[in-house]
């Protein structure tokens, strides 16, 4: 899919209302990790540098459901938005009505309004055509940067855009060309490496990339569920029973189109699940009742590492253990070093897999770190995300 960009739109003159993705972690009203509105700021500066124009922003920040919470007010990001722009940042106390518009329309060259979060309104999450009217009555065009939201039909991802004319911003256009060819013509061997607790989160992507995927490995807690299809004994590791059959149909089908599953074939085990457990190693495929599988074992890197140093294509979503347990984040450390070291195109989405390149300290030597987690996996599966189909050519 080609979508309107951010370059064919006339930014002369024009108050530039922007949808970015703001919702950045916080503690005691202080943000922990400011990487989203980092992101935003290559489409930030290049509507600022273009003469007459001036930037309109906003945002959602946390689940306020409709309600003004101050624990939830953009407040809380302004003076860091202010420090990376560089420049002064005024701030609403809403994000719609006449005294918000009216200071839209004072806005001079160069000049950043911050609007309240949105959600503090139900009709942004409704996609209310009259709140989104509203929404774009403080702006002469619309650019939705905001990837992270792509994947939700409200008021200022999708509704906006039926009012004023639209593109999307720099975030969004590179989120597009990288998983877009992952999705309609990856270049082969095209490796899928999908991780985390639970398969039934992840049936709609492992479906969708059976089409295209060379080899799909397949790693974290879902495993065990693949495992057990397979008549392994996987302990007291984490299992869904009513997904058993749904892992040996993937398999099955897997088989018919060619494409290589490759599941642990040795782990690192715990007699709990805790982060102070000892961890201990089952040099086999089968693990022993009263011990739990918490990340994959030496001899499965192993298996593992021709095939992602082969790849031309890789996409890379959820982790391969636990993680953030120090006694079981070697597998996803190794993974996110052979990832960084292979030589084709990379791709990592969803916010755990994120959270281990960054921690690990991999994040620039993959090609391209997604900022969408639910947008990434929704695209990987294929489905229409309403905030980029809203932007289409």
């Amino acid at each position: 899919m080609k979508i309107r960009t951010l370059k064919t739109l006339d930014l002369k003159n024009k108050r530039c209302l922007v949808r970015v993705d703001f919702n950045v972690p916080l503690k005691n009203g202080m943000i922990t990790d400011d990487t989203r509105i980092k992101s935003a700021l290559p489409t930030l500066n290049y509507i600022l540098s273009q003469k007459g124009a001036s930037l309109v922003i906003m945002s959602h920040l946390g689940r306020p459901k409709g309600q003004v919470k101050k624990e939830f007010s953009l407040e809380h990001l302004h003076d860091r938005l202010q420090e990376l722009l560089g420049r002064n940042v005024t701030m609403a106390n809403d994000c719609i009505g006449s005294e918000v518009k009216n200071m839209t329309l004072n806005l001079k060259e160069g000049e950043v309004l911050l609007l309240e979060n949105l959600r503090f309104h139900k009709e942004e999450t409704e996609n209310n055509a009259d709140f989104s009217k509203k929404l774009a009555d403080n702006g002469d065009v619309y650019i939705n940067d905001a990837f992270g939201t792509a994947h939700r039909a409200h008021a200022s991802t999708e509704g906006v855009s039926h009012f004023l004319p639209s593109a999307g911003g720099f975030l969004i256009e590179k989120e597009v060309n990288f998983f877009e060819p992952l999705v309609t013509n990856p270049e082969k061997p095209f490796v899928a490496i999908i991780g985390g607790a639970k398969v039934s989160s992840k049936i709609g992507v492992l479906e969708s990339l059976l089409k295209n995927c060379t080899a799909l490995i397949i790693g974290g807690g879902m495993a065990y569920t693949f495992l057990k299809a397979k008549g392994v004994n996987i302990g007291n590791s984490l299992i869904e029973e009513d997904y058993i059959d749904t892992a040996s149909q993937l398999m099955k089908s897997a088989v018919n189109k060619g494409v290589e599953i490759m599941l642990p074939v040795d782990h690192m085990v715990a007699h709990e699940f805790s982060d102070t457990a000892e961890a201990m190693y089952i040099k086999d495929v089968n693990i022993p009742d009263g011990f739990i599988g918490m990340d994959i074992g030496p001899e499965t890197l192993n298996t593992y590492r021709d095939t992602i140093s082969n790849s031309k294509s890789l996409v890379w979503n959820g982790p391969l253990g636990v993680f953030e347990f120090e006694n079981f984040s070697k597998g996803t450390l190794e993974v996110a070093e052979m990832v960084a070291s292979c030589k084709g195109r990379t791709v990592v989405g969803g916010g755990d897999s994120v959270a281990a390149v960054n921690k690990f300290g991999y994040a620039d030597r993959i090609d391209h770190v997604s900022t969408g987690g639910g947008a990434s996996l929704e695209y990987l599966e294929g489905k229409t995300l309403p905030g980029i189909t809203a932007l289409k050519e």
